[in-house]
C-alpha cells in the first residue's frame, strides 16, 4: 500500500487543516446543535488523524484510498458518538474507532474467508463488549460477554480468534521517551527456562559483568520467561525503562562475547 502519495481520495494531504483547541470546542458545540457545516469542518480538521491511523496498515495489500475512505467512516462515527462531558481528548476516543472500522473492513475482505455465522458471533461479542464498557467503564470478561449474548464462552473465543488478522512480532505497541515497545516485548517465552542460550556458561560470565539491576532484568526475562510488563511490575519501574535497560544489557553482553 503506497502512502507516500500526496493526494488520497482527491484530498491533498499536504494541505490538511489543523484545528486549534478553541476551534474544536466551538465546532463541537455547533455540531451538538445540529450544524452540518460545523460537522463537515470538524471532519476536515481531523483527516490527519485518519491518515496517521492508516499508516499502521501500510503492510496490507489494500489500496490507500479505500482504507482512507473506511477510516473517514470511523472518524464520522466517532464524531457522532463522542461525549464531550467525559473529559477525554477526541483523538483518544476516535483512534480506536477508526482502527476498528478499518479492521472490520479488512476482516470482511480477507482472502481467508470466515463463515458468516462465526463473523456474526464475533461481531455480537464485540458490540456487547463495547456496550458493557460504556455502561460499566471497564472491560468485560468472556464469561460476562457470553452471558450477555447467550453464547458459550468457547464459541466466542473461537469466533474472535477466527476474525483476527495476523500481527507482526515487530509491530510497535507504543513509544515512550524515544523507546519503541514491540509486540514481541509483551510475549512470555517459557522455553527460555530450559532451552535457550542464556544458560550457556560464557553467557553467564557475561552476565556477571552487568550491574545488579540489569542482571536481574535479564534473569527475569530469559530465565523465567517473563514479559517486560511483568518485570516492570516486579522491580517497580516503567516498561519503557525495562526495555531500555534490557537492550543496554544485551548490547554489553554481545560486546563481551564478540571475538
Amino acid at each position: 500500500m503506497a502512502l507516500n502519495k500526496v493526494e488520497i481520495c482527491g484530498v491533498n494531504t499536504s494541505k490538511l487543516p489543523i484545528l486549534k483547541a478553541e476551534e474544536k470546542e466551538e465546532l463541537f458545540r455547533r455540531i451538538k446543535e445540529g450544524d452540518m457545516e460545523a460537522r463537515e469542518l470538524y471532519i476536515k480538521g481531523n483527516l490527519r488523524l485518519v491518515l496517521s491511523v492508516i499508516k499502521r496498515f501500510q503492510n496490507s495489500n489494500e489500496n490507500a484510498d479505500d482504507l482512507f475512505q473506511i477510516g473517514c467512516i470511523g472518524l464520522m462515527k466517532a464524531i457522532d458518538n463522542f461525549d464531550t462531558t467525559l473529559n477525554v481528548k477526541f483523538s483518544t476516543y476516535a483512534v480506536p474507532m477508526i482502527i476498528g472500522e478499518i479492521r472490520r473492513y479488512l476482516r470482511d475482505n480477507n482472502s481467508i474467508r470466515v463463515s458468516r455465522s462465526l463473523r456474526d458471533i464475533a461481531y455480537k461479542a464485540i458490540y456487547a463488549k463495547e456496550s458493557y464498557m460504556r455502561t460499566h467503564d471497564k472491560e468485560p470478561t468472556i464469561a460476562e460477554i457470553a452471558e450477555e449474548i447467550g453464547i458459550e464462552k468457547e464459541m466466542i473465543v473461537y469466533a474472535l480468534d477466527a476474525i483476527q488478522n495476523p500481527v507482526s512480532l515487530f509491530e510497535p505497541v507504543y513509544t515512550e521517551g524515544g523507546d519503541t515497545l514491540y509486540v514481541m516485548d509483551q510475549i512470555s517465552d517459557k522455553k527460555n527456562r530450559e532451552e535457550r542460550w542464556i544458560e550457556d556458561l560464557s553467557l553467564r560470565e557475561a552476565m556477571q559483568r552487568l550491574g545488579d539491576r540489569e542482571r536481574h532484568i535479564i534473569e527475569l526475562r530469559f530465565y523465567e520467561g517473563k514479559t517486560q510488563m511483568e518485570v516492570a511490575d516486579e522491580i517497580g519501574i516503567s516498561q519503557a525503562q525495562v526495555s531500555r535497560l534490557e537492550k543496554s544489557a544485551l548490547k554489553a553482553m554481545k560486546n563481551y562475547l564478540r571475538p
